[in-house]
């Protein structure tokens, strides 16, 4: 399904494009109950990239790998995104929420002033693989009320043309198809692209977001803020765009990828595990009300 008016066709984006500053592939690790995963932000590799405080991939066909699940653990100042490409996760919270993630769905999740959930596999065998971001909260709304938005694949806007199939979660394509995620205060953008060989893929983002790619499969190439000549960007590995300007990002393969950009808050960051405020003193207060019982107001929901 073609999102996007029928008779627009795609017109180049003139100006300045951003730049391949640094390209990574991650570290293995695990996480929840064992589950095995590849921290790609938040590691001694890439601790952060304003407003992104985290980027896990995880993607295993062996249960051993991730049966234990993140079973119920707390969160506060920040918003948590689950995106599934194989496999079904059960989640369950605090504020009586509950649902199954299945392929192609998404879960953004507002912690703000505290939050209880788990996130377990719904499968005991089988291919699970799938992302979890977290984006920090401006200093204003991170004691806001706790919500998510949750959507099945099929309320996900496509735009198809010129070789690229494009899934729009959240913000707007050049040509104008949005996605059905809103009230972000970071005004990110989350796209999952599928290019032919040979698709130029190209899309505009503020001056004031941090921007970064995630290839899935294949490779790409764009422009290198080291070097004249094109920069690969191969499978498995995320790419940070520096500069200002569009990105322009070319297939030199069959290829797919996550595009994601966010508004950069510019604010101190104290973290202590799960959660994520601007001073130390805020973390302390966080770990107080946690283990006083006054983190959340509702139990956590059995799953």
């Amino acid at each position: 399904m073609n999102a996007h008016k029928a008779g627009v066709q795609p017109s180049p984006c003139a100006g300045s494009r951003r730049r391949i500053a640094g390209i990574l592939r991650g570290q293995a690790t695990s996480d929840g109950d064992g589950v095995r995963l590849t921290r790609i932000i938040g590691g001694p590799q890439l601790d952060m990239l304003d407003p992104f405080l985290l980027l896990d991939a995880f993607e295993s066909d062996r249960p051993d790998d991730y049966i234990g699940g993140f079973p119920t653990h707390p969160h506060r100042g920040f918003e948590t995104v689950t995106y599934l490409l194989a496999g079904r996760m059960r989640h369950a919270d605090s504020a009586g929420n509950s649902g199954v993630i299945e392929p192609g769905g998404i879960q953004w999740m507002r912690a703000g002033s505290g939050i209880l959930h788990s996130e377990m596999p719904e499968q005991q065998d089988g291919l699970l693989y799938g992302f979890q971001l977290w984006v920090n909260l401006p200093a204003a709304d991170k004691m806001s009320a706790p919500g998510y938005q949750e959507l099945p694949a099929a309320a996900i806007p496509r735009e198809q043309h010129d070789g690229l199939d494009t899934r729009v979660i959240t913000g707007t394509t050049r040509l104008g198809t949005t996605g059905p995620v809103t009230g972000v205060p970071t005004d990110p953008l989350y796209l999952d692209v599928r290019l032919t060989k040979d698709a130029l893929f190209t899309q505009p983002v503020p001056d004031s977001h941090n921007a970064l790619v995630y290839v899935i499969a294949g490779e790409l190439e764009g422009p290198s803020a080291a070097s004249r000549d094109p920069q690969s960007i191969p499978a498995k590995h995320l790419a940070i765009l520096s500069g200002e300007g569009v990105i322009e990002l070319r297939a030199s393969e069959d290829s797919r990828m996550l595009v994601i950009a966010g508004r950069r808050l510019n604010e101190p960051v104290a973290r202590g595990g799960p959660f994520v405020m601007n001073t130390r003193e805020e973390v302390l207060q966080a770990f107080h009300d946690y283990s006083s019982g006054t983190l959340v107001i509702s139990p956590v929901g059995s799953h």
